[in-house]
């Protein structure tokens, strides 16, 4: 059952798990996400190779992943989490808006892509929209993404075939919307819409949810 941090007095808080090499930062960001209503860091980690080992059995419910660590990336510990737990929620936590990183995170599995700088409060929310289904980036991130697949639409524009109901599932997750809720809207199971999510990044190429929303949004500004 997915914890519901709305009320948090009457479940457990939400389990994240921090990777983040440099003490003092990773210190600071701790104590932040402990601060945050209905959220508990129950642990951080300072290196790629220590997460892969240890997370899969601690199973928590988000990972913040910062890129740059020592030795294994976080772009690689995000791949090889995604391998493990397919269902667990990871957030790339970054100085950096880089574009070819941001691809690569998407494309091993991330599920939104934030900046360091991000306001706690806007944090809490990304950590609750990424719980229910959605794709949190940071506004400036969200646009280098369009941007880059309007350029690669223009260059070359792959015709996807996707069914009725596949199109019906895409909109909703564009919408922002859950697996439950898209369920809910087309009195669907859940399971069914896991199996239309995963017909859809076939066809599509991608390995997110994000990136499938970035490359439908661009498709229909093109």
């Amino acid at each position: 059952m997915k914890p519901n941090p709305a009320n948090p007095a009457s479940v457990p808080p939400v389990k994240v798990v921090l990777v983040e090499d440099k003490p003092g930062v990773r210190e600071s960001w701790v104590k932040l996400i402990d601060s945050l209503a209905g959220f508990s860091c129950v642990q951080a980690y300072a290196s790629g190779e220590e997460a892969v080992r240890v997370i899969p059995a601690l199973n928590p419910d988000v990972v913040l992943m910062d890129i740059f660590l020592p030795r294994m990336s976080g772009i690689e510990c995000t791949a090889r989490l995604k391998l493990q737990l397919p269902k667990i929620q990871i957030l790339i936590l970054t100085a950096v808006e880089d574009d070819e990183l941001v691809f690569m995170a998407l494309e091993a599995g991330a599920d939104g892509y934030l900046l360091k700088r991000t306001k706690p409060e806007d944090l809490r929310a990304a950590m609750l929209d990424v719980l229910g289904g959605g794709a949190p980036m940071t506004s400036e991130i969200a646009r280098r993404v369009v941007e880059s697949f309007r350029r690669a639409s223009k260059q070359q524009k792959p015709e996807v075939h996707l069914s009725a109901r596949e199109e019906e599932v895409l909109i909703l997750l564009s919408k922002g919307y859950s697996n439950k809720e898209i369920a809910s809207q087309l009195a669907i199971g859940t399971e069914t819409v896991g199996s239309h999510l995963k017909h859809i990044y076939e066809k599509m190429r991608v390995r997110s949810r994000a990136e499938a929303v970035a490359r439908y949004m661009t498709s229909k500004k093109t």
